[in-house]
């Protein structure tokens, strides 16, 4: 089954954020609640954490790029 890595709301009025670091890479084992990105906005940097336990599968938006909250930045493959 695939698991969408979703951008999360990063508070009230921001809309976006630039991916600032993939922790993991595509084929990396990742567990659920483990630290797999780094998001940042103008006011916070924040680490982004995997939704589920599996591998990851693909990388959507690669690092240096700007994803809009609720966009998918990529896929985990569970068992």
């Amino acid at each position: 089954m695939n698991i969408p890595l979703l951008m999360p709301q990063l508070g009230n009025e921001t809309t976006e954020a630039e991916l600032t670091e993939w922790l993991k890479a595509v084929g990396d084992p990742v567990r659920e609640g483990e630290q797999i990105l780094i998001v940042t906005t103008t006011k916070l940097s924040m680490e982004i954490e995997a939704p589920a336990t599996g591998v990851l599968k693909d990388i959507v938006v690669p690092e240096g790029d700007i994803a809009e909250i609720g966009a998918t930045l990529a896929i985990i493959a569970t068992e």
